[in-house]
């Protein structure tokens, strides 16, 4: 008989220098002891331990409050959900993820995304700003595919991906391609495309916040 183990994957923002910590996390490591995340630059860790009644405790450090939040969650929570975000309580901001792998990194960029989009309408030193900006730990460029890939994906499964093709047309087909410049999307019976840039963090937010993509 094989048994099928149970394993979520879990993520969190360094508050000290940006990083994303990023673990996978499996049922017996969890019940033998604490789990630990630790970002590398030795400033922050997140915490994760199995209590006697069946719940999962975490300690998240967060990126806006000095001390760090307690949340408890059932097991059934931690490591049954396709994705789940622990928020901070005071101002809204996720400050720690569980789930399926792809969707904690889509979830990891677009929260720091959101994050910066905040920090620059609050008026917040420029310095500061470039450490999450410039910070390849905090959102490195396969992060920016993924949310970028993950947007375009939900786009088209939501039919709201328009090109040359009459509306009425139902074997519409497109394909998104990477370049050194961004990520490629066309279609493939009329020939229309745009290229969604990928090289800041800033012009990703932009494009998490799109309603449709126009093919030209």
């Amino acid at each position: 008989m094989i048994l099928e183990t149970k394993q979520t994957t879990v993520a969190y923002r360094c508050p000290h220098c940006g990083a994303g910590v990023l673990s996978a996390v499996g049922f017996f490591s969890l019940s033998a002891d604490m789990v630990k995340l630790k970002c590398t630059c030795g400033q922050s860790e997140m915490t994760a331990v199995a209590q006697h009644d069946g719940k999962v405790r975490l300690t998240v450090p967060c990126l806006v409050c000095p001390s760090p939040h307690l949340f408890t969650v059932s097991q059934s929570v931690f490591f049954g959900r396709e994705l789940f975000v622990f928020s901070c309580p005071y101002s809204g901001l996720g400050i720690a993820v569980t789930g399926e792998m792809n969707q904690v990194k889509a979830e990891l960029a677009r929260g720091e995304l959101e994050l910066l989009d905040l920090l620059e309408k609050s008026g917040m030193e420029a310095e500061d700003f470039d450490r999450f900006r410039n910070d390849e730990r905090s959102l490195p460029d396969p992060q920016i595919l993924d949310i970028v890939m993950f947007v375009i994906n939900e786009l088209d499964a939501e039919g709201k991906i328009y090109c040359r093709c009459p509306h009425d047309e139902n074997d519409r087909s497109y394909e998104a391609r990477v370049t050194d410049d961004g990520i490629e999307v066309s279609c493939r019976r009329c020939g229309a495309s745009r290229l969604i840039p990928t090289d800041s963090r800033l012009s990703a937010h932009a494009f998490l916040n799109a309603d449709a993509l126009y093919l030209e």
